[in-house]
């Protein structure tokens, strides 16, 4: 079985974790005394109903608030594909919790009441899915029982988001009508909508193809980790570990180490299973090569006629993660793939306003969920893709080296 990871976004009490705990539930992903103590805790709140969405509401925070605060995520699997879900919260102060959540999802959801339509935040979230490239979004309006399941309030709905949509880089849309609370479209079709003709978000979700999704043409190999066990029966053995971040490997396949620029022969490929034929994204390897060389941790193998730009300067769009704002001038660690070097912001280009796509040029920092186009120069190369490319290779974050933290999360736009 492949693995779909997904994450859920919309705004404030649109009922993203009710519709994951319906999932679970209606799926049989969770265990009895996980059900018991949250209906134990809805009897408590002097709820009617199993609000289901306190599976995904760990927090104590979130219980008292009643909102999401932090990305959730939950695992389960069904007999045709295993799930990781990534609950993120809607509210703009949590943006960057948002762009944590997706920036690894191979589909979103975004979700929107009935009642309201669209609303300023489900824009900011589908903007925010193809600005972090994710392949697949899911259009869900929730909560359709609440507008007696009227066919028009849909349409309308669904119609106005595709018109925004259109102006944005989305390659798969698909819009569902569904009500979280009473499970209609969520793992079975709706038997009180007869007049929607599509899949149920289960049926989606287990069908959707995502296998073409990920680059099997530009090999990327960053180097993790060097395997040189100190024993006398593999005194000759030497290993390079990593995740395939591109392309298709093989033994016998011509590559080149970056950035020394050496060339050689994959000898073999091993994961903790034993030996395989081929890698590809995302699998964890181990690679062997016929010759001795120097490779060490932040290199990158790849194809000798299709390389990584070696770049120091860096212009990328930066969602900015911390209460310190960032300025022209500062200076930060980035890590990149395996790599981790120093780099000063050059240039503030612009702060996006992610509602009305307005590029304001005369913006001279980015506060905290903020996000804007900057100019980076670090001070040793790194082995860089545009994001839209690759979102490995294409990716960063931006560490403050003086308290270890991560402030901030770039996507790479040209490298030079």
């Amino acid at each position: 079985m492949d693995l779909l990871r997904f994450a859920t976004a919309g705004s404030v009490d649109d009922g993203k974790s009710t519709l994951i705990g319906r999932l679970l539930y209606d799926s049989k992903a969770i265990f009895t005394d996980q059900l018991e103590s949250v209906e134990r805790t809805s009897r408590e709140r002097g709820d009617e109903y199993t609000d289901l969405a306190l599976l995904t509401d760990g927090l104590r925070a979130e219980r008292e608030q009643g909102i999401t605060i932090d990305v959730a995520y939950r695992y389960f699997a069904t007999p045709r594909r295993k799930f990781i879900i990534a609950d993120t919260p809607g509210h703009i102060q949590y943006t960057r919790n948002m762009v944590t959540g997706a920036s690894t999802a191979d589909l979103a959801v975004v979700l929107v009441d009935a009642r309201k339509g669209i609303v300023e935040q489900s824009r900011r979230h589908a903007f925010l899915v193809s600005l972090l490239r994710v392949p697949h979004l899911v259009f869900a309006v929730n909560k359709m029982d609440l507008v007696d399941w009227s066919q028009e309030v849909f349409d309308d709905i669904a119609d106005e988001f595709t018109r925004f949509a259109a102006k944005l880089e989305i390659a798969d849309l698909t819009t569902i009508p569904i009500s979280a609370l009473h499970g209609d479209n969520i793992v079975a079709r709706s038997a009180t909508m007869p007049w929607y003709e599509g899949p149920s978000l289960m049926h989606h979700l287990e069908h959707v193809h995502i296998a073409s999704d990920r680059n099997l043409v530009d090999v990327r190999f960053p180097v993790q980790y060097v395997i040189r066990p100190q024993s006398r029966r593999h005194v000759d053995y030497r290993g390079f570990a990593g995740q395939v971040a591109g392309g298709v490997l093989r033994p016998g396949d011509e590559v080149l180490i970056l950035p020394s620029g050496f060339s050689t022969t994959i000898a073999a490929i091993a994961t903790a299973d034993g030996p395989v034929d081929e890698a590809f994204p995302p699998m964890s390897v181990t690679i062997r090569l016929e010759d001795e060389i120097d490779v060490s941790r932040g290199d990158m193998i790849c194809r000798p006629h299709n390389q990584p730009t070696i770049a120091q300067d860096l212009d990328a769009m930066v969602c900015w993660m911390t209460d310190k704002p960032l300025q022209p001038g500062a200076k930060l660690a980035l890590k990149h793939t395996t790599r981790t070097v120093r780099t000063l912001v050059k240039e503030l280009q612009y702060r996006l306003d992610v509602n009305t796509l307005h590029r304001d040029e005369a913006a001279n920092q980015l506060g905290l969920n903020e996000i804007g186009r900057v100019r980076l120069r670090t001070t040793a190369p790194v082995l860089a893709d545009e994001y839209r490319r690759n979102r490995t290779t294409g990716g960063f974050i931006l560490v403050d080296e003086s308290t270890n933290r991560t402030v901030g999360a770039g996507m790479i736009t040209e490298a030079n």
